[in-house]
């Protein structure tokens, strides 16, 4: 029996295949060769999806690539930026999230003893030779603008990096994926199905709005049924007469007579709203956890605890996120970058920098960590409590206090004033205003006569800073301490011998040892830096005066002490010392 009636029908989804075909010296990606053209249609038009995807590539991107001892190698790291542009990252950025993988373009000078540009190549138009059968390894790519149309745009053959000695190689990034050879299946793979349900829904949702559920209308032609084609034919010309242009409002049937009319029963579905809210909602449920996302409101979405613990969600969700998705894609990329800059004989501690969603939200960062974390690359979880309280003992100098002197400790000085301090004998001035002030305070109005001197009205005060070069500046301790740029009592630093500072660097890798000692570990550049403060307060004396320091080296020379005005480096850096300060036995050399 013919079907006289004709009727819009919805298409189903059809989950996609991925084949790995070798008709080709290439290999095919998905069926018919157009797996990447299925993840671009799920991006553009799967609303979720290209959010999502949008957000997690300006999170992976962040600020920009940067390393963190770009300060100690200006010119690698000159070189580095000059290779790796900004809009080349950014595209390469998106292609490994969009599409599982990314692709460079390296180009070698004349002489192929350095590589001199770096260039996104599109992935989606690159498709992998066939292994080589004696080691299996892929040693080229082939091009083509449109793999459509093979024949029009016939695919070009590029070598692999390191496989040839061309001017012009693909180096071809992915992660590893079981069961797959030559491609990578995108880390949101278990989503797909979702965006393709999320696209229908729309869709069918907009044609509801212009057109409705079903046809309006019934015409029907009561004078017998006639041919197939004639009946497309008389149901054109119905059409281009009676309907819109948004579609068909009506449904045409041919019947043998008035009796047999064609009639249209209804077939309400009365809770579609909730029906399709709830379709909706689900696949925005799943295709968030396809992509791992650890809390809606990192892309905008109102979170359901409300907005009291939005801080909380958001500062827990980040962390988790970062770890999690942000982080393996980072390092993918990096150690990439890194095959390129060895080549090139520059070795640089590669990261991007950290781009922290709704940054007007007070995340209870602790004063200092945020721009430690920006410039230098370290994390704010690597600057660990015991560090962080140590550094909140310290205080920044008091603007009304005046740097009198500043130099080096020297141990055997010290050693010798807490002797001399601990025995209780009768000290000239001198004796007296060291020892009395070496153990300093972070606190400036505490009123201990062990820790300030008062000469004549006027208030003598020592800290200790910590300073020094940058070499060792991959350490969180010594980063986090030139940062904070603080003063402290000598005490507060002797007393962080009992606390993990900085795990793993005492005697046989233990995490705890003297700071004041030895600094930063074995091989430190750094040293503590006496500080000799003095404060005018009640005086009447602008501390900003030319007098006011005329007055402060008189008093302190009347009483025997000699201003040194020096800032010679201290020949006490663990980088100075025996074994570079580490004990000779320390695996760590």
């Amino acid at each position: 029996m013919s079907n006289n009636i004709h009727l819009l029908e919805l298409s189903t989804y059809e989950a996609p295949t991925i084949t790995e075909s070798s008709r080709q010296d290439w290999v095919e990606y998905g069926s018919k060769n157009a797996y990447y053209q299925y993840l671009i249609d799920m991006y553009t038009n799967s609303t979720t999806n290209n959010a999502i995807i949008n957000n997690i590539t300006r999170l992976v991107y962040g600020r920009g690539l940067n390393a963190t001892n770009a300060q100690v190698k200006p010119n690698e790291y000159a070189q580095m930026m000059a290779l790796f542009g900004k809009k080349d990252v950014r595209q390469l950025v998106t292609d490994l999230k969009l599409l599982g993988q990314c692709a460079m373009q390296v180009i070698y000078s004349k002489d192929r003893k350095r590589i001199v540009n770096v260039h996104h190549i599109p992935v989606q138009l690159l498709r992998a030779e066939k292994c080589n059968s004696e080691n299996g390894k892929i040693e080229a790519y082939y091009y083509s603008d449109n793999w459509d149309e093979v024949r029009k745009f016939p695919p070009k053959r590029i070598s692999a990096f390191g496989t040839s000695k061309d001017g012009l190689e693909i180096l071809f990034t992915k992660p590893y994926s079981v069961g797959l050879k030559y491609y990578a299946l995108v880390d949101y793979v278990g989503g797909l199905p979702y965006c393709g349900l999320e696209e229908d829904i729309s869709a069918y949702l907009i044609n509801e709005v212009n057109n409705g559920f079903s046809g309006r209308t019934v015409v029907n032609f009561n004078n017998g049924i006639p041919s197939e084609d004639q009946q497309h034919q008389i149901k054109n010309k119905v059409l281009n007469q009676l309907t819109g242009t948004f579609g068909e409002k009506l449904i045409v049937a041919f019947n043998n007579n008035a009796e047999s009319k064609t009639t249209v029963d209804a077939m309400p579905v009365n809770d579609a709203p909730d029906l399709y809210s709830t379709l909706s909602e689900e696949c925005l449920r799943k295709i968030m956890l396809a992509h791992n996302v650890t809390s809606p409101l990192l892309f905008g979405i109102a979170s359901s605890n409300g907005f009291s613990s939005n801080s909380d969600e958001l500062k827990d969700s980040f962390a988790l996120f970062t770890n999690m998705v942000i982080k393996p894609m980072q390092e993918l990329l990096i150690d990439a970058f890194d095959e390129i800059l060895a080549y090139n004989n520059i070795s640089l501690n590669l990261y991007f920098k950290t781009l922290k969603p709704l940054e007007f939200i007070d995340i209870d960062v602790k004063v200092g960590e945020e721009e430690l974390e920006e410039e230098t690359g370290v994390e704010l979880s690597e600057v660990n409590k015991d560090l962080q309280d140590f550094i909140d003992l310290g205080e920044e100098p008091n603007k009304e206090w005046l740097l009198l002197d500043e130099y080096e400790v020297d141990y055997d000085t010290d050693d010798k004033e807490n002797e001399l301090l601990s025995k209780e004998v009768k000290l000239s001035f001198k004796d007296k205003f060291v020892n009395l002030v070496s153990t300093g305070t972070a606190f400036p109005n505490a009123k201990d006569p062990k820790q300030d001197q008062i000469v004549d009205g006027v208030k003598f005060m020592t800290r200790y800073t910590y300073s020094g070069g940058k070499q060792d500046n991959t350490r969180p301790f010594c980063l986090a301490m030139l940062r904070a740029n603080k003063i402290y009592r000598k005490k507060d630093i002797l007393a962080m011998k009992k606390k993990s500072v900085n795990p793993g660097w005492g005697p046989r890798g233990v995490n705890t040892y003297s700071i004041w000692l030895y600094k930063g570990g074995g091989n430190c550049h750094h040293f503590w830096k006496k500080q000799i403060y003095v404060s005018f307060e009640g005086t009447g004396i602008d501390v900003k005066s030319p007098l006011a320091k005329t007055v402060s080296i008189e008093k302190a020379r009347k009483f025997g002490y000699s201003i040194k005005n020096n800032s010679v480096l201290v020949d006490r850096r663990p980088i100075d010392m025996p074994n570079q300060g580490f004990l000779p036995s320390n695996k760590r050399k």
